[in-house]
């Protein structure tokens, strides 16, 4: 229930001004409401009271509209959607190069190679300036010995070099290559901890996109883009260091360009950060259209929307391609800008160098060995300013990725109490209000009760949205009530160790998903150690499931591979996988979502059977949908508006005349003649929607 209080006047203060604010203020009891009655009255008090301005009104209207139809997803108005205070670069880097630290070793010893590679780099220029000293200074009878022994020296230096520079990029891929892997066991860890209501906010395209593709580039900063930038400090400021010993004056000219170029990163880079978060969030746009239809491309075909769906997808792309045309116009001002600058400073050095060895200043050599410093600067430079540039494109993506890594569920995967005592089974829905968290507004359960004996069967009826599987979700404790509490053994499962809780549970649904693997390791995955599961205990599994007679017949048994979300069987063979997944768990309480309502008859009733099997001895709650199952249930609850608005036996039940489960009966029999054949023994599609 939304509060309205004194935080949400504190929200209206930016709305109003003047007389009003003191107004409301007086009234302080008469807007604090708590239901939407005394909301929509406060919507009403509020238009008594004239404003400064129209808009004010309507601000304050369309904001007292949402609270009072519910539309606020937190009950604090406090709470803020989303971050009001950016992080910082530096918090946001240093916590990226904690990622390096494993790697620290390896690192150090690659930053001495990369010192190595990049002094050889710099002897380069002074090597052509002495050459070119040698000829024109040396008599011709010397020039070939000494040339000889002067670029046996360099030859040897390359080599050494060489081998530094190789060394140091084949540890600094494979630092980076650890890196990738702990931030995506980090992240996928984190992912795997979140309560259901998260994923039900955000689509699995968009998250694969921040697993992969936003590590990688956080991975490739941390090393490479490290790399090549270190590389390029160390030649720019070597590079600088032998122009000032070679011409200080040539070297003051060079020097102009610098400040001018360290702004223009400075604003490329905040730009590329930006953009490249923007960016990825496009991508991951697209990349949620493109998995969810091709998970799905039987729907597609099968409705022939192959051609609106190409739209859809090219529209995503499109909104990329916009974002990417915008890095691209801002990256070719950026290297055009920094391109014209290096030209010009070498037009300088030209022009001042030229009349400098006419006077005799400088040498020929010195003057060539000074330009190819320059330019080793300059490219060192344009290398300094792509690693910024690419080092914001980390950040960018560093800030998707911690996003979610820091992200705490509602719901905590671990601690709490783990009982002691052997679970006996009993449940009890106390006075349960509920509503998703993605539409708060909209309840779903209203003050049920409900009590599930230990070892007993209980059916859950109803019409469509009556909250029947939400019961499933609540058991398991995929959400958690808005108020109530659903008690297990006198322990509200709150204060329980959610996943002992879920050990001791088991769920066969109407489509049960089977993962691309064999069919043995899909049964073992309800195992709680499935490494140590035998062969002889997956076949049990599966006879009690009546599977085992159909894997047989498949050439590798169950070595079978089941291909993805198991599209290689039937529904019938992919339900009693399931069952047999569920027996080997062996749970205290086992909950059947609709298990049999995809079925045709001679799958319900090799499934059935399997299901008689499985609930033996157990607490079981069934979400029903066949007359068959329901029969067998110890007590029928029949869900309506919310409420479990009748329970009772079967016979029970249908014996009184206009009550909610005989009607629901009536309506998918087709007369009451029908309905009383049904109780004397029939085993008829109940049907009821869910």
């Amino acid at each position: 229930m939304f509060k309205f209080n004194y935080y949400a006047l504190s929200t209206f203060k930016r709305l109003l001004s003047g007389d009003l604010i003191s107004k409301s203020l007086k009234t302080f009891p008469t807007i604090q409401s708590t239901t939407k009655t005394n909301l929509r009255a406060s919507l009403r008090f509020f238009r008594t009271y004239p404003t400064k301005t129209n808009n004010e009104t309507r601000s304050l209207t369309k904001l007292l509209q949402k609270a009072a139809a519910g539309r606020f997803a937190s009950t604090d108005v406090r709470q803020p959607a989303k971050t009001l205070f950016p992080v910082k670069d530096s918090v946001l880097i240093k916590r990226l190069l904690t990622l390096a630290k494993p790697e620290r070793a390896r690192l150090c010893v690659a930053l001495t190679l990369l010192l190595i590679s990049s002094c050889v780099t710099l002897v380069v220029p002074f090597g052509i300036g002495r050459v070119i000293d040698i000829i024109y200074t040396t008599s011709q009878e010397e020039v070939v010995d000494k040339l000889s022994k002067f670029c046996g020296g360099l030859l040897f230096i390359f080599v050494i070099g060489a081998i530094a520079n190789f060394g140091r990029i084949v540890i600094m891929q494979t630092s980076g290559n650890r890196i990738i892997k702990r931030l995506q066991q980090t992240l996928f860890g984190s992912l795997m901890k979140q309560d259901i209501s998260f994923f039900d906010k955000n689509k699995t395209g968009e998250l694969m996109n921040r697993l992969s593709v936003d590590t990688a580039l956080v991975g490739n900063t941390l090393t490479m883009n490290i790399s090549d930038g270190l590389r390029s400090v160390l030649q720019a400021f070597g590079g600088v260091s032998w122009m000032v010993y070679t011409c200080p004056q040539l070297a003051a000219i060079s020097m102009c360009i610098v400040p001018p170029l360290a702004i223009l990163s400075r604003l490329y880079g905040r730009f590329v950060k930006n953009i490249t978060t923007s960016v990825q969030e496009a991508q991951a746009s697209a990349a949620e259209i493109a998995e969810e239809r091709i998970s799905n491309i039987r729907t597609v075909q099968a409705f022939v929307q192959e051609q609106k769906e190409r739209m859809l997808y090219n529209e995503k792309l499109n909104n990329v391609l916009a974002l990417s045309f915008r890095e691209a116009i801002a990256k070719g001002v950026f290297w055009a800008s920094t391109g014209f600058s290096g030209n010009l400073t070498v037009l300088l050095l030209f022009y001042f160098g030229g009349k400098m060895v006419s006077t005799g200043t400088i040498t020929v050599g010195e003057l060539s060995s000074f330009l190819v410093y320059a330019a080793f600067v300059g490219v060192s430079i344009g290398g300094i300013s792509s690693f910024y540039a690419e080092s914001m494109k980390g950040v960018g993506s560093s800030t998707r990725i911690f996003e979610l890594i820091d992200r705490k569920p509602t719901i905590p995967d671990k601690g709490e109490i783990i009982p002691s005592k052997q679970l006996k089974g009993n449940v009890k829905f106390d006075n349960i209000q509920f509503s998703y968290p993605l539409r708060p507004g909209a309840g779903i359960l209203h003050n049920l009760n409900l009590y599930l004996p230990s070892g007993s069967v209980t059916a859950i009826v109803g019409p469509s949205g009556s909250g029947k599987s939400t019961l499933a979700s609540l058991l398991l404790r995929f959400y958690d009530p808005v108020s109530g509490s659903v008690v297990l053994d006198d322990m509200d499962i709150k204060t329980l160790n959610t996943h002992w809780l879920r050990k001791n549970m088991s769920i066969v649904s109407q489509d049960p998903i089977l993962f691309s693997t064999s069919i043995a390791n899909n049964i073992c995955y309800g195992a709680s150690d499935a490494d140590n599961v035998s062969s002889d205990q997956i076949i049990e599994a599966a006879c009690k499931a009546n599977a085992h007679s159909f894997i047989e017949k498949f050439p590798q048994g169950y070595d079978t591979m089941v291909g993805e979300r198991g599209i290689m069987l039937s529904g019938g063979q992919r339900q009693r996988i399931a069952i047999a997944r569920a027996i080997i768990k062996n749970p205290k309480i086992l909950i059947l979502d609709e298990a049999t309502s995809a079925l045709d008859a001679e799958s319900e009733h090799l499934v059935q059977e399997a299901l008689v099997r499985v609930m033996e001895g157990r607490t079981v709650l069934v979400i029903a949908h066949r007359l068959s199952t329901i029969r067998r249930a110890q007590q029928i609850a029949v869900l309506d508006g919310g409420k479990a608005c009748e329970i009772g036996t079967y016979e029970e039940l249908m014996s009184k005349e206009g009550g909610p489960f005989r009607k629901l009966v009536e309506r998918q029999m087709g007369s009451g003649v029908y309905v009383n054949g049904a109780i004397n023994g029939g085993n008829d599609n109940l049907n009821v929607e869910r």
